[in-house]
């Protein structure tokens, strides 16, 4: 098995230096470099090839939000997961919404963070339905009805088959739940999730779940489900 290449990125020597003796006794992760800031990382990412970045959001000169948003607007670009101290923190969503694949809180047990790491390289989010759920709400908080009737503009472009996807994505199901609760099967659902990146321009799962929280689309649906249980009569 070919080992995950790793890039951290911390402006604490002490947290880099535990990341690394961390991350690095794992026999299917190789640690490629190391960056204090993110102006390092542009250049460490064309010399080392990492498949994914761990990278501390607040650095003092180049901050993980500005590297982050640097990193996924280029071709071929690793993942990136961020290291933060909040677990709804506005720059966190800032971060996910430019194409951070998740976050990792710096206190989390290290089997998570490993975890973690090979979740991303494996294409898979790191939010948990809880997780994403907090943020989302964070999110809904902070949005103004301008964001609402951009996110509609955009989701608009998508088939009725293609929103119930996006809404499932939004409230954090895997495709195996996602196939079950509409049917299909798992192949279908990621051949659905793949026409939604390609037809919102979006980087990954966890933006189309901030997209699908921005229309209002999980709202609509949770509306319909208690307009369905309700009983008759009331």
């Amino acid at each position: 098995m070919t080992a995950i290449r790793l890039l951290l990125v911390d402006d604490d020597p002490l947290v880099r230096a535990g990341l690394s003796f961390m991350m690095g006794g794992a026999d299917d992760i190789e640690i490629v470099g190391e960056a204090a800031d993110g102006g390092e990382v542009e250049a460490l990412v064309d010399r080392t090839r990492p498949d994914v970045v761990l990278m501390d959001i607040r650095m003092p000169t180049v901050d993980g939000l500005t590297a982050t948003e640097r990193l996924r607007a280029r071709k071929d670009a690793p993942q990136v997961v961020v290291l933060t101290t909040f677990h709804a923190d506005e720059q966190v969503l800032r971060a996910l919404r430019v194409g951070a694949a998740g976050f990792v809180l710096k206190d989390t047990p290290p089997t998570e963070i490993l975890a973690a790491v090979r979740r991303v390289a494996a294409g898979d989010p790191v939010l948990s339905p809880t997780v994403t759920r907090q943020l989302m709400r964070h999110a809904v908080g902070t949005a103004a009805d301008t964001r609402r009737a951009r996110a509609r503009a955009r989701m608009a472009v998508l088939n009725d088959r293609e929103r119930e996807v996006a809404v499932a994505v939004g409230r954090g199901l895997a495709n195996a739940e996602i196939a079950t609760g509409l049917f299909m099967s798992v192949a279908t659902v990621k051949t659905h999730v793949s026409r939604i990146l390609a037809k919102l321009d979006l980087n990954n799962r966890v933006q189309i779940a901030l997209l699908a929280y921005d229309a209002g689309l999980l709202d609509e649906e949770q509306a319909a489900q208690a307009a369905q249980e309700e009983p008759e009569g009331h």
